[in-house]
């Protein structure tokens, strides 16, 4: 982990790793925390305003703003509504703040927002509120967004760390790493060339299909900064639970393999903007990827591990060659500007 003596934000605290969790418990959590916030959720229940409305906030700084899959636009309804459909809530409204650098080109500017129409239009929510805000040139990196999303609470199901145990089943939605390596092989220092786009989308209509299992769901995340290995530590690390997943299970497109060898990045600690990690109760695991089938979101869905009482609160990847290793938690930032 890099060393920061003279008490300053690094990059590392925004890649969603070891420095994010340092930095929101030990900086921000014992200043803002009233209750709810020290649960972590992706989005909250709002108390006092009955128990089917959900929130969330989310800000986007990707780098390229355009990429192939998507851009800054569409990222930023996709990530909203997937917090949100992680806590079991259908997105229903958006809000929209744009802080933009002066000198932007207005040609650009159009595109995001016919994206961001286009992709609120397809995920069935309506951008209802917004903000607009210019910074001098320099000030920014062309466009920042910031989005609050509300949703519907569908059914009063409790999807926590809490509610996992001993023999739950643990699947992912589809291939993972895609978002991650798309964003940096279109950067400009690299100029492979794969057939590789950014996974990008809303995963409602994932998640409306699994709350059919019920209390057989126990839990949700969508695997952003830092992949599926910092979603699965935190699975490990929240319910002190032991993890095993199989290598050889997870699935990973030949591109993103190809270019995560060329590269030197691992595809599990890459980014996912269109992918959830699940956890089911023991046995369900095969009714929930039927559930799956016909899910076009859910291309690849897959199977992938289960929980132990073996190993407590830690990752153990059963490689492919049948030994295994400890599956590690990010440290800092794997790639800078990746949501």
């Amino acid at each position: 982990m890099p060393k920061n003596t003279d008490g300053r934000i690094l990059l590392g605290h925004g890649g969603g790793g070891k420095m994010t969790g340092r930095l929101i418990r030990e900086l921000i959590l014992p200043r803002l925390d009233r209750g709810q916030l020290g649960q972590l959720p992706d989005s909250v229940v709002l108390s006092g305003l009955g128990d089917r409305i959900a929130y969330t906030t989310d800000s986007f700084v990707v780098s390229p703003i355009f990429f192939p899959g998507g851009n800054i636009g569409s990222l930023s309804v996709h990530g909203t509504c997937n917090d949100l459909s992680c806590s079991g809530a259908r997105p229903v409204f958006l809000s929209l703040g744009l802080i933009l650098e002066e000198g932007f080109p207005m040609a650009r500017l159009q595109a995001i927002l016919e994206s961001v129409a286009e992709a609120a239009d397809e995920a069935g929510v309506a951008v209802v509120t917004g903000d607009t805000k210019v910074v001098p040139r320099g000030s920014a990196d062309g466009i920042f967004i910031n989005t609050s999303g509300i949703g519907r609470i569908e059914r009063p199901l409790s999807l926590s760390p809490s509610r996992i145990s001993e023999g739950d089943q643990i699947l992912v939605s589809g291939p993972v790493g895609n978002h991650g390596m798309a964003v940096m092989l279109s950067r400009a220092e690299f100029s492979f060339d794969f057939d590789l786009e950014s996974d990008s989308a809303s995963v409602w209509p994932v998640v409306e299909r699994l709350l059919n299992l019920g209390e057989g769901l126990k839990f949700l995340r969508d695997p952003t900064r830092g992949g599926i290995a910092a979603t699965l530590n935190e699975i490990a690390a929240s319910s002190g639970k032991g993890v095993r997943v199989d290598e050889s299970a997870i699935p990973v497109d030949e591109s993103v393999a190809a270019a995560s060898e060329i590269l030197g990045i691992d595809p599990f600690q890459a980014a996912n903007e269109g992918k959830i990690v699940v956890v089911v109760g023991k046995g369900l695991g095969e009714e929930a990827l039927h559930l799956l089938s016909d899910c076009p979101v859910a291309r690849g869905a897959a199977l992938i591990g289960e929980v132990t009482t073996a190993n407590p609160s830690k990752v153990v990847l059963t490689t492919r060659i049948g030994g295994s290793r400890i599956m590690a938690e990010p440290s800092g930032e794997l790639l800078p500007r990746i949501c």
